[in-house]
């Protein structure tokens, strides 16, 4: 019996479980749509444990070929992100493995604990300004750096639970440890963190509330324009 051809945007509208069906059937835009789906929350949960964007962005693709090549044992007692979510965590974790002796993680959990604030970033208004954009972009390196400046255990703690938001169960789950070190981690993790960005910023502090380029001119011509000096 001839298949029935199906466009992209009938698919996208279907959850995991039916695109799952199509991509069985060898339907490629069912194998695109379950990818753009999930490409965020896997990446970063790759670069969480990788700590590298080339390498994370590798790991998903390895990842993504494994799944979809052994899609027939993926039988929904798990959602589709989780099933995905634990490729990737053991094709990344394997290759940490393989790159540098395993992390002594009772080692980690001996760090010196403490009270931890956790940081609250004001998201700032969308901007045209290519100041404003060119300051959030500052704030990200910095913030990546520090998160790639933690230990491997940590980072991939932090990623899954503060911009995955899993929650403290699943993440467990995922790593296989119990729920009270991810806590743990989680906490030493925040702490860490505080404590790296709170060194740049103290660097940074002599180039804050920069007044040039754009802006410099916007004010100036507005000034320019109330004295009716227009050049």
């Amino acid at each position: 019996m001839q298949k029935t051809p199906t466009t992209l945007p009938d698919l996208t509208s279907l959850d995991d479980m039916a695109l799952v069906s199509h991509a069985r059937a060898g339907n490629s835009d069912a194998f695109r749509i379950i990818m753009q789906r999930h490409n965020r929350r896997l990446y970063r949960v790759a670069r969480g444990v990788i700590g590298n964007d080339i390498e994370a962005e590798d790991v998903v693709q390895e990842s993504y070929l494994k799944a979809f090549t052994h899609l027939d044992t993926f039988r929904g007692e798990a959602q589709l992100s989780t099933w995905l979510t634990r490729i990737v965590l053991n094709e990344a974790l394997g290759r940490v493995r393989r790159r540098r002796e395993i992390l002594d993680l009772s080692t980690l959990d001996r760090i010196g604990d403490g009270q931890a604030q956790i940081l609250v970033f004001q998201q700032p208004s969308p901007s045209q300004d290519p100041e404003a954009e060119a300051g959030r972009a500052q704030l990200r390196r910095m913030v990546e750096q520090a998160l790639d400046d933690l230990p491997e255990a940590f980072r991939s703690v932090f990623v899954m639970r503060e911009i995955e938001e899993m929650n403290t169960e699943e993440t467990a789950s995922h790593l296989g440890i119990r729920p009270e070190t991810v806590k743990t981690r989680l906490h030493r993790a925040r702490r860490l963190l505080q404590k790296a960005l709170h060194a740049q910023f103290v660097a940074t502090l002599k180039d804050a509330f920069p007044f040039d380029g754009l802006r410099c001119k916007r004010v100036t011509d507005r000034v320019m324009q109330r004295l009716e000096l227009k050049p």
